[in-house]
């Protein structure tokens, strides 16, 4: 009696919980890790659940009808997401993206993005607050989402032709609804738009051409196509080195048709290289975390749905935020927002995490012989 069941979906990855320091100091808004990067970025996933089934990330054969996604009880509620961004953004975070999963399958999402609008960071500034989608439900919801907050938006599309687009997705849905769905985000006014395509080589790197030219024709300077490299991430895609087709071989590609000039990056820590059009047509950015690791530069935590801390998209384990947000400390009390903003200061200082350097070393510490975490639990 009064015993706590976890279900065994909550136990998918190791999560440590947060040494609280005994003296809690107040957070001064710049906090670095072992490596002096600084926290900049929070990606925030809603929810572990998505409606497509593509190969890259929630492969069909593992992600079947079978598969036990965590129960909603789970699941952190909007005011537990909000004070843990709070608690972010007093650290120097000024940037949010919302991601999954699928975001837009989580119900209810425009409150969660009211209550983040509403925050500010300790000089009085609005947060950039954005987020990621494959598109399905976009067109529907974009305009509640402006409404809600939401400032901008990504959508994933890794192919123009619906027959690749179909094959990708693994559930049949057609390109033209996604297509619908960035047309409605751009009428909203959820600007700036980036486009991701994840490129597999023999899989759909013939799109790289077609997709860059209907981005330039349709939408203009004001729609940045980007195009990653297929990563490996988790333990399920069957990833392999072959079928990344590398950075510098889609500007190659790109270069040879629409002729391209390098651009600086925008803002520290962007993980995207820029290239501008050489006739203003606009701007490619192309990410390269297997062919020309950024993690000196990366300044991103990851928050999971039911409250894990991730400090990089490779990780094996977390920190387990939930237990300080719904438990209580040694007096019986509810941990403060105080000591809770400490135990983060002291994660965050700790964090050495750099994968992708070290990828080729087979270097110890990477959490070999566990379980990399899932791109789908906590967003890209």
């Amino acid at each position: 009696m009064g015993e706590t069941i976890i279900p065994l979906a909550d136990l998918r990855y190791a999560a440590e919980i947060p040494r609280v320091p005994t003296n809690a100091t107040a957070p001064v808004g710049l906090l670095t890790d072992l490596l002096g990067r600084p926290l900049r970025d929070l990606r925030i996933s809603v929810t572990d659940r998505c409606n497509f089934r593509c190969s890259y990330c929630m492969p069909k054969e593992v992600f079947d009808r079978d598969y036990r996604f965590l129960p909603h009880s789970s699941l952190l509620s909007f005011e537990e997401l909000t004070r843990v961004a709070r608690l972010f953004v007093a650290h120097g975070v000024v940037k949010l993206r919302l991601t999954g999963g699928e975001p837009l399958l989580r119900k209810d999402l425009e409150v969660l993005i009211g209550q983040l609008a509403s925050l500010r960071t300790p000089q009085g500034q609005p947060l950039d607050i954005t987020l990621t989608t494959n598109g399905a439900l976009l067109e529907r919801k974009a305009a509640a989402l402006r409404e809600a907050g939401l400032r901008r938006v990504t959508v994933s599309l890794d192919a123009l032709d619906d027959a690749i687009f179909r094959r990708m997705n693994d559930v049949d849905f057609p390109v033209a609804e996604v297509l619908r769905g960035i047309d409605a985000a751009r009428r909203t006014g959820l600007a700036p738009i980036k486009i991701n395509m994840v490129v597999k080589r023999g899989t759909n790197d013939d799109q790289i051409v077609p997709l860059a030219r209907h981005v330039r024709d349709q939408y203009g300077p004001g729609v940045v196509l980007r195009f990653i490299e297929y990563m490996d991430v988790g333990a399920t895609n069957g990833w392999r080195m072959d079928e990344v087709l590398p950075s510098a071989d889609v500007v190659k590609r790109l270069d040879a048709v629409f002729p391209l000039e390098p651009l600086q990056a925008s803002s520290p820590g962007e993980t995207a290289q820029r290239w501008r059009y050489a006739d203003g047509g606009g701007e490619i950015g192309v990410i390269s975390s297997v062919t020309q690791a950024f993690c000196r530069d990366c300044n991103r935590a990851r928050l999971s749905t039911e409250g894990k801390l991730f400090l990089c998209l490779f990780a094996s384990r977390g920190h387990d935020l939930r237990t300080l947000l719904r438990g209580t400390a040694g007096d019986g009390r509810p941990w403060t927002d105080e000591q809770i903003a400490a135990a983060l200061g002291l994660i965050w200082r700790e964090r050495e995490d750099r994968y992708s350097e070290l990828r080729g070393q087979r270097a110890p510490g990477l959490g070999q012989g566990e379980r990399r975490v899932e791109m789908h639990y906590i967003g890209g």
